[in-house]
C-alpha cells in the first residue's frame, strides 16, 4: 500500500510488464545457448538505463527453457504488482527467424483500435521490439543461426485482468504485456491518461460516434442504464482529466459527448475547470449561488448555499426547496465551458446523478454545425 505520508518524489519506482517479460526472456534464451540456469540478466530500457533484473525459476531442458521473473511495481503497485511473469524459449525450425506469442494468461486481441493488430498476443509494440532485440542480440553474440519461438504467459492473468478495462478494449483472455519507458513512476497520470486515449481509440474504431465520458465506475454504472443502445465500448472512465479527455474525444472524430456525474466534480467542470481531481481547484459556492438566485431562491436559502462546505449539500438543499431547474442550468454551463474546451464543432450533454444513480438533471448544447474554434 502507498504512504500517505511520503514524499512522491522519494517513492521508489518499479519496472513495466514489458520490461519483466524482457529480462526473463534474456534468462531463457541464454539458459537454452549454456545449458546452465540463469538466474539474473541485465537489460536495456527505453529510457536508457541498464537495470539488473532476478529471476525466481529457471528450468532448463535440452530444447526449451522457462525462466520466470516477480513484476516489481515499486511504490505505486497496480493490477500486476507481483504477477509472475514467464518466457519460454524454444529451438524452432528456420534459419534466424524469432517468432513471438503469448500463452497462458497474456491476453489476444478481438477490437480493432489497439497498437496490436486484431488476432496478436496483447504485447505491445516497444516490449515486442525490446523483447526480440534481446534475442536477436544473444543469438548474434554466440554466432547462432537457428530461428527461436519465444512465448510470454502470466500464470495469474486471467484473474488479474479482471481487475482492468481489458475486455472493454478487446482484450480476452488476459492482461496486456505494456511499457513504453520500462519503468513505472509512482502516481504517474501518464498511465492513466494513455489507457483514457486508447479506449477513445477502440470506441471510434468500433463505430461509436457517441462517447459518454464519466468520473469513475459508480457514474459509468448509471450512464450504461441511462444510454442501453450504446454498446460497452463508448463508456469511457475519464478519471480527472475532463479537458484531457474531450480534447481526444474530438480529435478522433466524435460527434456527441456526453459527461456523466456527481455535484462534486461536475460542479468544477460548469465553472470551467477541465481537471477536477480535489486538490485542483475549490468548488465556487458563490458560483453555485449565483444559478441558485436565476432559479428564484430565498436570500436564505442563497445564505446556505455560500456557506455550504460540499456541492453535494448545495445540491440537497436545492431539491429541498424545489429548485429542480438548478440542474439543468448547472448543466449546460459545464456543456457550454467543456465546448469552449475543445473549440466546438460538438454536442456536448452533461448529466447530473446522485450518489445513488439518481437523475438530478441534464442539459445539453449542440454546436456540431458551428465554425471550429479549436484553438490549437
Amino acid at each position: 500500500m502507498k504512504d500517505p505520508e511520503k514524499d512522491p518524489s522519494q517513492m521508489r519506482r518499479g519496472y513495466t510488464t514489458g520490461a519483466n517479460a524482457t529480462a526473463a526472456t534474456k534468462a531463457a534464451l541464454l539458459a537454452l545457448i549454456t545449458q546452465e540456469p540463469v538466474l539474473s540478466v541485465e537489460i536495456l530500457l527505453p529510457i536508457g538505463e541498464r537495470i539488473e533484473f532476478q529471476m525466481v525459476s529457471c528450468g532448463v531442458e535440452e530444447q526449451r527453457v522457462v525462466c520466470g521473473v516477480i513484476k516489481d511495481a515499486g511504490d505505486d503497485p497496480d493490477a500486476t504488482h507481483r504477477a509472475l511473469i514467464l518466457a519460454e524459449v524454444s529451438w524452432a525450425d528456420g534459419h534466424g527467424e524469432i517468432d513471438l506469442d503469448g500463452g497462458i494468461g497474456v491476453g489476444r486481441v478481438t477490437k480493432p483500435g489497439l497498437p496490436v493488430p486484431v488476432g496478436e498476443a496483447a504485447i505491445n509494440p516497444v516490449p515486442r521490439r525490446m523483447i526480440r532485440k534481446v534475442a536477436a542480440d544473444l543469438l548474434n553474440e554466440y554466432g547462432i543461426t537457428r530461428s527461436v519461438r519465444i512465448v510470454i504467459s502470466v500464470p495469474q492473468g486471467v484473474e488479474i485482468a479482471k481487475k482492468t478495462l481489458n475486455e472493454r478494449l478487446g482484450i480476452v483472455g488476459g492482461i496486456s504485456i505494456l511499457g513504453t519507458k520500462g519503468i513505472v513512476v509512482p502516481f504517474s497520470t501518464a498511465a492513466y491518461q494513455a489507457s483514457v486515449v486508447q479506449a477513445i481509440k477502440v470506441a471510434r474504431a468500433s463505430g461509436c460516434d457517441h462517447l459518454v465520458l464519466t468520473t469513475g465506475g459508480s457514474s459509468e454504472k448509471y450512464a450504461m442504464k441511462l444510454y442501453p443502445e450504446l454498446p460497452q465500448e463508448a463508456f469511457i472512465q475519464m478519471g480527472d482529466f475532463v479537458g484531457f479527455s474531450l480534447r481526444h474525444a474530438k480529435r478522433q472524430g466524435a460527434a456527441h459527448i456526453s459527461l456523466v456525474g456527481m455535484m462534486g466534480k461536475f460542479s468544477k467542470i460548469a465553472q470551467g475547470v477541465m481537471m477536477v481531481h480535489s486538490k485542483s481547484a475549490p468548488v465556487d459556492f458563490d458560483f453555485l449561488a449565483s444559478i441558485a438566485e436565476s432559479c428564484g431562491a430565498t436570500p436564505e436559502l442563497l445564505d446556505e448555499v455560500r456557506g455550504a462546505n460540499t456541492a453535494s449539500l448545495v445540491g440537497d438543499l436545492m431539491l429541498a426547496a424545489g429548485h429542480e431547474d438548478f440542474f439543468e442550468k448547472l448543466c449546460r454551463h459545464a456543456s457550454r465551458h467543456s465546448l469552449d474546451e475543445v473549440g466546438g464543432g460538438l454536442l456536448v450533454e452533461t448529466v447530473l446523478t446522485t450518489m445513488k444513480g439518481e437523475l438530478l438533471g441534464r442539459g445539453g448544447i449542440d454546436e456540431r454545425d458551428s465554425c471550429d474554434r479549436n484553438r490549437g
